[in-house]
């Protein structure tokens, strides 16, 4: 049902009293009653205007949010290691001694690596002592070994120790035989003469300087041969030696007929 407005309410009140006047008429008249007119109520008052409806703007699409970035892996976390047990007290160990130095070579230079082949080699002096002498080249092995024993025992007089093979030097050579300095290496020299050392016998060193070594390998009696072949390859290479001649005893042998001689022949070129 639809509502009426204020406008039609005086028809509504007469339509009410018309209905109502017959009925009362079959009761008794009616006083007459003075009316008035009632003033009209005052209209309402108008509805406050509404203010228009404004249409919904839509929102603008939200832009798709940022890709997630995945999550950095988390690292564990580090469990710290026990705290090591503190090492026992080392017991003190005395400190080793120092290894004796390495024996020197007992020869003037090392032994060649092939004994059929010359080889050039640096001669470096060391402290001998040293005994003249001469000699038959009859004889020459007999009277060589005497001096070598000799200086053996004067070293050992003097306190002094052998550090190296015997050596002879050729001083002198011809036909009938020659001359010689035997030469034993020590260890060192004292800074005076020994007191009991025998006159004969003097404090030198063995020859130095550049030379070219031959190998002698049989019995000292068989000797000549290895020098017939030294000259033979001097004359061969045209090189001026010296007059003197070094040999030095790898193997002295017990005498001039052992085969396990073993010589170094050393000649020294002029330039």
């Amino acid at each position: 049902m639809s509502r009426s407005g204020p406008a039609s309410f005086p028809v509504v009140l007469a339509a009410a009293l018309a209905l109502v006047v017959p009925a009362a008429a079959q009761v008794a008249a009616p006083v007459p009653v003075e009316t008035k007119d009632l003033p009209a109520p005052p209209p309402p008052a108008a509805p406050a205007p509404q203010a228009p409806a404004v249409p919904a703007v839509p929102a603008p699409d939200a832009p798709p949010p940022p890709p997630v970035a995945a999550p950095a892996p988390v690292a564990p976390p580090a469990i710290p290691s026990p705290a090591a047990p503190a090492p026992p007290a080392a017991s003190v160990v005395p400190a080793p001694a120092p290894a004796a130095p390495a024996p020197a070579s007992p020869f003037l230079v090392p032994p060649p690596a092939d004994a059929s082949v010359p080889d050039q080699v640096t001669l470096v002096s060391r402290p001998a002592v040293v005994l003249k002498g001469q000699s038959s080249w009859e004889e020459g092995y007999e009277r060589l070994n005497a001096a070598f024993r000799k200086l053996e025992g004067e070293v050992r007089k003097a306190g002094l120790a052998v550090n190296g093979k015997p050596v002879t030097l050729f001083t002198e050579t011809d036909d009938q035989g020659f001359r010689y300095e035997a030469l034993l290496p020590v260890e060192s020299l004292p800074p005076q003469r020994p007191a009991g050392l025998a006159p004969e016998v003097r404090l030198g060193a063995t020859p130095e300087g550049r030379a070219i070594r031959f190998v002698h390998q049989a019995p000292y009696d068989d000797i000549d041969s290895t020098y017939e072949a030294i000259t033979a390859y001097l004359d061969l290479k045209g090189i001026e030696v010296k007059d003197t001649l070094i040999e030095e005893y790898a193997n002295f042998g017990k005498d001039a007929s052992d085969p396990t001689l073993e010589v170094y022949i050393y000649v020294q070129p002029r330039k």
